[in-house]
């Protein structure tokens, strides 16, 4: 497995994407402070948020005022490789 998230928070925003259905940035910003029980600041998530996009492991499409995001073929692959490591080390 290569590396490709940098951060807790990149890989919990593609976890988020891929549980959620066809989410704005803001219902993905929401699922991610649930789980974390805190605020993430603005900053940070917009900056992890667009070095995914431009990695090329979520897609982000303008709807209106909004940007919805999907994960990518290399999004998907990514985060099931995470799974598969994650799951051979703690089963």
């Amino acid at each position: 497995m290569t590396k490709w998230l940098q951060s807790g928070l990149r890989r919990d925003i593609c976890i988020a994407v891929a549980g959620l259905d066809d989410p704005t940035g803001r219902a993905v910003k929401r699922e991610v402070e649930k789980k974390y029980e805190e605020t993430v600041r603005p900053k940070t998530f917009v900056g992890a948020m667009n070095a995914l996009v431009d990695d090329g492991f979520l897609d982000r499409e303008p709807d209106g005022i909004h940007e919805r995001y999907a994960l990518t073929p290399a999004g998907r692959e990514r985060l099931d490789e995470q799974f598969a490591w994650t799951r051979d080390r703690v089963a």
